[in-house]
């Protein structure tokens, strides 16, 4: 890493690194001495702290599988580690980052803890639940995603409709009769199937699907070939 001097007047990466704790320890005392004289390199850092301080509550907080955070964890630990620095002075950071070896490993520890907010968002986010449906009489598995009031239908390894047929899903209130959607779907060739399921789901307690003629019916003519019970 180059050596830090307080006359060095390009220092457009090292506010960040100096905010993120990637400098060397003498790195570290000569930049302070270079702030004492740079309003530039203080408004960065100013800046930097002020986004690193509101970055854990800017996300939902869920909580972590242990499986994933003992595996992120692994990869974090096979490579080498910046060495320890000093607690953060009261200085505050600029949002322009310039790629240096020092900051290698800093990355890679802010890599593993995207990667945990990403995965357990994405998994559990907003309140979205997987529900796996049962299949009846046919080969293949169906889950059903709900979310803000909307489901999609998801199916692997399943037969296409039979010949002149289309799948037809419907939402079941209670003890009413199936309603039917505008949702007609197939499968591709390998059975797969992601289809968003239309209408709300206010007060359905199932999603069903049925193989009904080209076009879709107005009432079951099957009985159901998937059944997802959201109560």
């Amino acid at each position: 890493m180059s050596e830090w001097r307080p006359e060095n007047r390009d220092c457009s990466g090292d506010p960040a690194a100096y905010v993120l704790g990637a400098l060397e320890p003498d790195e570290v005392d000569a930049f302070r001495e270079h702030m004492v004289t740079c309003v530039v390199c203080r408004d960065e850092v100013a800046t930097f702290e002020r986004v690193a301080d509101v970055l854990p509550s800017a996300v939902p907080q869920y909580r972590v599988p242990r499986s994933l955070r003992k595996r992120v964890m692994r990869e974090v630990r096979a490579h080498p580690r910046a060495p320890e620095q000093p607690p953060r002075r009261a200085w505050p950071i600029s949002l322009s980052l310039i790629p240096r070896p020092a900051l290698a490993a800093a990355s890679l520890a802010a890599a593993a803890v995207i990667a945990i907010v990403v995965i357990a968002t994405a998994s559990g986010g907003s309140g979205a639940r997987l529900l796996n449906a049962s299949v009846v009489g046919l080969p293949g598995s169906a889950q059903v995603r709900v979310a803000h009031g909307r489901a999609e239908l998801i199916v692997r390894d399943f037969p296409s409709p039979p010949a002149g047929h289309i799948y037809e899903v419907w939402l079941e209130r209670g003890s009413a009769p199936p309603a039917p959607t505008n949702t007609l779907f197939s499968v591709n060739s390998a059975g797969t199937a992601d289809v968003g399921v239309s209408g709300s789901l206010r007060g359905v307690s199932a999603v069903l699907v049925t193989p009904e003629p080209n076009g879709g019916s107005p009432v079951p003519t099957h009985a159901p070939v998937i059944v997802a019970r959201l109560d």
